[in-house]
């Protein structure tokens, strides 16, 4: 009895493809918990799409994955000099956002991220004239810039992108190649055509991994159903059951990533009203679960336990039964499942 993702493996791997063809040159993104696929499974599709290179998120993870891609590996968390020294191929690239972490990184292949509007990291344009000569000692792979996701501002991704490669070439710096984040296709078209002599290259992960929804689906399963009258006790805290029902424990718990969720950025009135409305019942020990059972997402009982979750079905609702599994929302990058099933 477990916790399964199920992949609908034909329409997931045709939706990679669709995505490889809208993004010539694609990096696929394999970082993290594996986009909820784990990191050998990633590895694994990004082969079979014929990836040169796959970015992940840090050396350690790099460390575990050179086992299963045998192409180059882009490290994306940029090199700080003093970070514990991790055993890496030659075929691992590292990013870097400073001057300092260029000349820190002698004979090793590198990667340079400029300063985007998302001030996240990146070297400015002040520290452009210091490149020259920092660059000599590395092999320079190209640039490469990280976006925003969302432009509240009106301004455009792709003059952003433009903006700095100018500059770069006022610099007189190599541009043979510029990878860029969360670009929509025909702004990478528009790029490649102003700039046709540098190859840009999109690195992508939840678009590629998670774009098609219907592709995947978490199941949990039922492992006992116990039924309990209004007022009867139950779980670690005796709670008092609120009406006539069914106590159901269910495959998925902490230790899979069922009850956590990554804050979430609120767009207009009524997200944020059903986002005060969700806090003010958890006030009262009332907590929606990402479990539906009978068309409905069922109430967590009582909070998560590690590896099961008891939820309560009202009377009214189709008794569930020992075996029976059901279907659960949950995050891909927050949650781990106890099997994948390929169908």
């Amino acid at each position: 009895m477990a916790l399964t993702l199920y992949v609908d493996t034909a329409r997931w791997r045709a939706h990679h493809k669709h995505v490889q063809e809208q993004f010539p040159g694609l990096v696929p993104v394999c970082k993290g918990n594996g986009y909820g696929f784990g990191h050998e499974r990633l590895s694994e599709e990004a082969t079979r799409l014929g990836s040169d290179l796959l970015a992940v998120g840090t050396t350690y993870e790099a460390a575990r994955i050179k086992d299963f891609f045998g192409g180059d590996l882009l490290v994306l968390t940029p090199y700080r000099r003093g970070e514990e020294p991790v055993p890496l191929p030659d075929r691992v690239v590292r990013s870097v956002s400073s001057i300092d972490g260029v000349y820190g990184l002698v004979g090793a292949r590198v990667v340079i991220e400029v300063m985007s509007s998302m001030k996240r990291h990146g070297i400015s344009e002040q520290d452009l004239p210091q490149l020259h000569q920092a660059i000599e000692n590395v092999r320079l792979e190209g640039f490469a810039i990280h976006l925003p996701l969302d432009r509240t501002d009106g301004s455009d991704a792709v003059e952003e992108v433009i903006g700095w490669m100018d500059r770069l070439r006022a610099a007189r710096l190599p541009l043979h190649t510029m990878f860029v984040s969360h670009l929509k296709a025909d702004e990478l078209v528009r790029l490649q055509q102003q700039f046709p002599q540098t190859r840009f290259r999109a690195r992508i992960g939840t678009r590629l991994w998670l774009g098609d929804h219907e592709a995947t689906e978490y199941r949990g399963a039922v492992l006992d159903v116990t039924r309990v009258a209004k007022g009867d006790r139950f779980g670690y805290r005796q709670q008092k059951a609120a009406s006539d029902g069914y106590l159901v424990v269910v495959a998925g718990g902490t230790s899979h990533g069922v009850g956590l969720e990554a804050p979430k950025a609120l767009h207009g009135v009524m997200p944020r009203a059903k986002g005060v409305a969700r806090a003010g019942l958890a006030t009262v020990n009332r907590n929606l679960s990402p479990f539906v059972w009978g068309g409905k997402q069922r109430w967590f009982a009582e909070p998560p336990h590690m590896q099961v979750s008891i939820l309560f079905v009202p009377s009214d609702a189709p008794e569930p039964k020992v075996g029976d599994e059901l279907v659960a929302h949950l995050r891909h990058t927050t949650t781990q499942f106890d099997r994948i099933m390929d169908r």
